[in-house]
């Protein structure tokens, strides 16, 4: 029994997520944007104003928080 490859079905330029994708931020700022993609949800006006709200309490821990 063959163990599938994992990047049998990806393209040449798939093989890894390119640098500027995996960091989140720089410094301190956080836009609700971040915090939304970051904890995994559709960018929507409900969904940035939960993220505003989480931000001006938490500060930029908000997003921190929500990554691995």
């Amino acid at each position: 029994m063959s163990t599938p490859q994992p990047d049998a079905s990806r393209s040449p330029g798939e093989r890894c997520t390119p640098d500027h994708l995996l960091h989140a931020r720089n410094g301190t700022d956080v836009s609700p944007e971040d915090v939304v993609l970051a904890a995994g949800r559709d960018i929507t006006p409900r969904n940035l104003e939960w993220a505003r709200r989480k931000i001006e309490t938490e500060g930029p821990a908000a997003l921190d928080k929500l990554l691995p």
